[in-house]
């Protein structure tokens, strides 16, 4: 039985907001891609009826950690089909990496992982698209984590295209800021008018994201972490922040820039891949 769940962190390789919908929500083209890198949840199966967290999140309530309404969602809907098992329950840790409000998409990564994982654990038998249902209730970014394949993404972020970009070597930054996110999407200043474009025609652009000149002007620690990696490699900001990243060819030229890192900041080298390292333990282990 896998105990150890990967939650990886994705990027947003590009990012384009091209409307602002009436229900407040921004209709987004994006590509995501995963990176080998992530947190880590450990999950093991109990006959209490009982979802228990047993690394509480600091500033976190318990009943608002996406990890335990993720686990709560499922139950209630594999109880509706009838494919919950008598007590189902389980005991969660999780080994957190990935910085909060960093835009690596932590907290939704930790959700669709615990959808993913339960319902091999449970045996509750929902399909990917249920389990994407699911997922959307608690963050526009969950399917794509469920899905476990890098996206063309559109809509709000639900609308998913399954892409194969480049799986290029990341130095991934830092600032020691975290950037809400409706800090981002509420500032008067954001871009929301970039032209719908085919996913072809996207390719063919110089990739970049709307939200990084708002989050430069907000915060400076975000605009000096820019600035300094793109004397080195091709960098920009993913999702709303506060997480740059700077692209390679290889792994040591990553890890070269940041040995010269400032010591104020925190960065990672990961590579970035087109299978969710989620699904390539699944995969593994269903083979």
């Amino acid at each position: 039985m896998i105990t150890t769940w990967p939650a990886p962190a994705k990027l947003n390789l590009f990012l384009y907001i091209t409307g602002r919908r009436p229900d407040g929500y921004h209709n987004l083209q994006t590509l995501f891609q995963f990176l080998d890198y992530g947190d880590s949840l450990r999950i093991t199966p109990q006959p209490h009826g009982e979802i228990r967290l047993l690394t509480p999140v600091p500033g976190v309530a318990h009943e608002d950690n996406l990890i335990v309404r993720a686990a709560r969602l499922l139950m209630r809907a594999a109880a509706d089909r009838g494919t919950l098992p008598a007590q189902a329950g389980a005991d969660i840790a999780i080994d957190k990496r990935l910085p909060m409000g960093g835009g690596l998409g932590g907290g939704s990564s930790n959700a669709a992982t615990v959808l993913v994982a339960l319902n091999h654990l449970w045996n509750t038998g929902l399909e990917n698209e249920t389990l994407c249902a699911l997922g959307l209730q608690l963050g526009a970014d969950v399917p794509v984590f469920v899905r476990g394949h890098a996206a063309f993404a559109e809509g709000v972020g639900e609308a998913l295209q399954p892409a194969a970009p480049a799986e290029k070597w990341y130095l991934v930054a830092h600032p020691g800021v975290a950037v809400p996110t409706p800090l981002v999407f509420n500032d008067p200043e954001l871009m929301r008018n970039s032209p719908v474009r085919s996913f072809d025609a996207l390719l063919q652009a110089p990739f970049s994201n709307d939200c990084e000149a708002v989050v430069r002007k907000r915060f400076r620690e975000v605009d000096a972490l820019v600035s300094w990696l793109l004397e080195y490699a091709p960098s920009r900001l993913t999702g709303t922040g506060a997480c740059v990243f700077a692209e390679f060819d290889t792994e040591s030229a990553a890890r070269q820039v940041l040995e010269l890192a400032p010591n104020w900041m925190q960065g990672f080298v990961a590579q970035g891949v087109n299978l969710s390292p989620l699904h390539r333990i699944l995969s593994g282990h269903l083979a």
